[in-house]
């Protein structure tokens, strides 16, 4: 199969993944505030009786998208669910600038975060990171998560912290400094 007609249909089935959180914008909009942010350990109870991540996925992003415009006023359009749903699925969506790409993170680091393993949301530069996790963090402090920022002249106790959160956004350089810090001791 040429490479373009593959990318068609694996784009085909991303937006069908997409227009099920669509369906479920209503179902999660009729939600007061308490129940909504009750979501995410029901969402956490299903992954524990056995579900997997893509089996929730759905709800998981209906959920962020509606908190999100709850939360930071801004809700995320069909194509960006599709590059969340990219995302989650470990391939790449290329966004240009003012796109959207830190809100689009929101649904992979919400959705993988809720397996209790914590994810790192890697940024270029430090001014991205503390932004990122101040701005974001709203959204995720308030569906029930933590999130930390570790950037540099850090001490290692806060940084500690910050990597036990649910969400910790860091820089590439300081993430591959920490890993060689923490393997030469």
């Amino acid at each position: 199969m040429p490479l373009f007609n593959e990318n068609k249909f694996k784009l085909r089935k991303i937006d069908k993944i997409a227009n099920k959180i669509e369906d479920l914008a209503s179902k999660y909009s009729a939600m007061d505030d308490d129940t909504l942010v009750a979501q995410t350990q029901v969402l956490k109870d299903r992954l524990a009786k056995g579900e997997t991540l893509d089996q929730i996925l759905p709800d998981a992003y209906a959920l962020v998208r509606e908190a999100s415009e709850r939360v930071l006023g801004m809700r995320h359009f069909h194509v960006q669910l599709m590059g969340g749903i990219a995302l989650h699925q470990g391939r790449i969506a290329e966004m240009g600038t003012g796109e959207g790409k830190t809100l689009v993170a929101t649904l992979p680091a919400y959705l993988n975060a809720l397996t209790g393993k914590g994810v790192h949301v890697v940024t270029v530069n430090d001014y991205l990171a503390t932004r990122d996790a101040a701005w974001m963090g709203k959204l995720y402090k308030f569906l029930g998560l933590t999130v930390g920022v570790v950037v540099p002249q850090m001490s290692s106790d806060a940084k500690k912290k910050a990597y036990e959160s649910d969400i910790t956004y860091c820089t590439n350089n300081e993430l591959g400094f920490d890993f060689l810090r923490d393997n030469m001791v």
